[in-house]
């Protein structure tokens, strides 16, 4: 935008017209500053490499899903012993995805003195 309010146009070649979401854009980095230009050209590349790259699932091929193996839980069961029995139950999970989950787990039976079956049934049924 000039000093007088009208719009300018890019000084990039274009072979249309600039359409009104690309002058918003083009008039908002006109108003950055140097770091905030190089943050949002960076952003930009990264936009543009992500929808050119072949999508992940089409990477890899289909692979079949085992069913859960159903195992009891002990009625005296420990959170680990609980989460090593879940990590069987379902084999098909990441277990680095659940690191998260698992250790809040953990810590609420610890820090905060859950008694075990209060932490294990709701993962439990949370899972099925």
């Amino acid at each position: 935008m000039t000093v007088d309010g009208s719009h300018t146009h890019s000084p990039i070649s274009r072979s249309h017209p600039v359409m009104k979401t690309e002058q918003q854009l083009l008039d908002l980095f006109a108003g950055l500053d140097e770091d905030a230009r190089s943050s949002l050209l960076a952003f930009a590349e990264f936009l543009s490499t992500r929808r050119s790259a072949p999508p992940v699932a089409a990477a890899r091929p289909p692979v079949a899903v085992p069913e859960p193996e159903k195992i009891e839980r002990p009625a005296d069961e420990s959170i680990v012993a609980a989460l090593k029995r879940l990590a069987k139950t379902y084999p098909m999970l990441d277990k680095s995805e659940m690191l998260g989950a698992t250790s809040d787990l953990v810590a609420t039976h610890v820090m905060q003195g859950t008694e075990p079956v209060q932490v294990i049934d709701p993962s439990t049924t949370a899972s099925c």
